[in-house]
């Protein structure tokens, strides 16, 4: 599993694979903070993911109990990192998001949940 570093003069920034964040989110490890906007959480995304939109984000209200790992995702992981930057300016020491965010999911044929505007189902998908 891959794991690459970003060090910031206040804390590391880790960017996950996909995979590797199925896993922890399986394992009950993580919780996956998705920092896109409603419209495109309520489109598509990941199973358990909640949402923090990066429009409003406030490290302040993240669920940080300190016995799982926060990690960020978004679209592609632009606006991830983002989020990530203010975490870490806000003295998280460590970070992690999801690399290349929800495409690199999809990608990965990894479970994802789907909003038919057509029929107005929801197709839920499990970890």
């Amino acid at each position: 599993m891959s794991d690459t570093h970003h060090h910031h003069p206040k804390g590391t920034l880790h960017e996950l694979e996909a995979s590797h964040v199925h896993a922890l989110l399986r394992s009950r490890q993580a919780v996956l903070i998705d920092v896109r906007e409603p419209g495109e959480f309520e489109a598509e995304r990941i199973p358990g993911a909640l949402l923090f939109p990066l429009s409003g984000f406030d490290p302040g209200s993240l669920p940080l109990d300190g016995g799982k790992r926060i990690i960020l995702q978004c679209g592609t992981g632009r606006r991830s990192a983002q989020a990530a930057q203010r975490l870490l300016e806000a003295g998280c020491e460590e970070v992690a998001h999801l690399a290349g965010g929800l495409k690199a999911w999809k990608e990965a044929g990894l479970p994802l949940m789907t909003f038919a505007p057509a029929t107005g189902r929801v197709h839920q998908a499990h970890l």
